[in-house]
């Protein structure tokens, strides 16, 4: 593909073929009202989405112990992190307050996709036990412990491709549940992953091609059995909303840690993005909550900045990183994604305000900077969302854009927001050698 006619309309693209660490600042992000002209969600979606967990809830504390504080709620913690942000600002131009949205944390599965994935799981389980007569709304839905259920649910299969934290989310949820789990796996996933999987009795299905190739095949298969159902990564609208939940929640987190989000004091969101339904999702209700008092970053891998493509060039889904000349290859194993989700990349058009790439060796400097300053352990994909706030002021790019946006005057205001999307269910052997790497 000759890429220098979008090089030509975009120069940042320049920097991205040649792999080099750089940001992108979104001109089609819209403000106020203009961003839900024709927007396919609303706030109902999101209320829809929440009810149904809360209907879940109590059949969520009958299978996991570590739901029951919550009561039955996957829920992550906010913490401020001072002395990180004391590091990152002997290191860089970081400028306000710093805080990490611990979905590193979260119950069940340990990662951001415990909000989507196990969703879709309770989504399509409610759906299948509805329309089999057995299950309305107001029952009481530990019953679907019961023998009759698991009996019911182990007649169906899920599947789903994943390069590692979905198929752990999809697989130990449909699992429990009593569903057959089938997950296929791409290149990059980590051993360890799979090997969890498969102790947890989902059946695991190893390729040798990337994250788009895994998606692909395990979407045919699934086809192939009526009683099988795939949850799409690319396309899901059900995921998508499982994670938009998020937002309502770190709202009330913020209220009760009094901190301040307006005009004067804006929250800025750094999401690490792989095929963006993760980060999708979350950004959708944070504008929904938040409006223009917030600002959205994603961080990818130089090599593999599929999203960063696909909404540059505005060919989404039909742009890849190989089309760049780009290897997809990177340590971030959940950002290792070649092409983008083309639904999220559309639908975030007016919604974020630009992304950032990185090079894989500050994920391992990241984290033990963050190790070593708040004895926190994330994984190193997650580490990639200390990027935004460490190069925000750095970047030539990015202070126009603060600029712009009259922020640089009230630049000890904003308060940042870096969202760790995995890293509980690390074995800790694997996390130390983490701390080790060096690159």
């Amino acid at each position: 593909m000759d890429i220098s006619k979008f090089i030509e309309k975009e120069p940042v693209l320049k920097n991205v073929a040649d792999q080099k660490e750089t940001v992108w600042i979104n001109k089609k992000k819209k403000t106020g009202q203009a961003v839900w002209e024709n927007f396919p969600f609303d706030e109902n979606n999101i209320k829809d989405a929440e009810d149904r967990l809360k209907r879940f809830a109590p059949l969520l504390m009958e299978y996991f112990d570590d739901t029951k504080q919550t009561n039955g709620i996957i829920e992550s913690p906010l913490k401020k992190i001072p002395n990180m942000e004391k590091v990152l600002k002997e290191k860089t131009s970081l400028e306000g307050n710093l805080y990490l949205k611990m979905d590193s944390h979260l119950a069940v599965a340990g990662s951001i996709k415990a909000r989507g994935g196990i969703y879709e799981v309770l989504y399509h389980a409610e759906k299948l036990a509805m329309e089999a007569g057995m299950l309305k709304e107001d029952d009481d839905y530990r019953i679907l412990a019961s023998d009759k259920f698991r009996g019911f649910f182990s007649k169906h299969t899920i599947q789903v491709g994943s390069t590692g934290n979905l198929g752990l989310s999809i697989g130990i949820s449909s699992a429990t549940l009593g569903f057959k789990v089938i997950v296929h796996m791409s290149n990059d996933a980590k051993q360890w992953k799979k090997d969890l999987l498969r102790s947890k009795g989902a059946e695991v299905v190893e390729y040798d091609g990337d994250f788009t190739k895994a998606v692909e095949l395990g979407r045919k298969k699934s086809d192939e059995n009526p009683n099988s159902y795939f949850v799409d990564d690319e396309n899901s609208s059900i995921l998508f909303l499982g994670y938009a939940v998020a937002a309502n929640r770190i709202k009330k987190q913020i209220e009760d840690q009094g901190i301040k989000v307006d005009k004067d004091h804006p929250a800025f969101f750094y999401l690490p993005c792989g095929v963006g339904g993760s980060p999708g999702g979350v950004s959708f209700g944070l504008k929904k909550v938040f409006g223009d008092s917030c600002h959205i970053f994603y961080i990818e891998p130089t090599h593999a900045p599929c999203m960063l493509i696909g909404m540059a060039t505005g060919l989404n889904g039909d742009i890849s990183v190989q089309d760049f000349g780009i290897d997809g290859k990177t340590e971030a194993d959940g950002l290792a994604v070649g092409r983008p989700s083309d639904f999220v990349g559309k639908v975030m058009e007016p919604i974020i305000s630009g992304i950032f790439t990185m090079n894989d060796n500050k994920l391992f400097d990241y984290m033990r900077d963050l190790n070593d300053s708040e004895g926190i352990r994330i994984e190193p994909s997650a580490c990639s969302a200390f990027e935004g706030p460490a190069k925000l002021f750095e970047y030539e790019a990015s202070r126009k854009y603060l600029e712009e946006n009259n922020l640089l005057e009230i630049k000890e205001n904003i308060n940042h927001f870096s969202w760790a999307t995995g890293g509980r269910l690390v074995p800790d052997e694997i996390m130390e050698e983490y701390l080790k790497v060096h690159l």
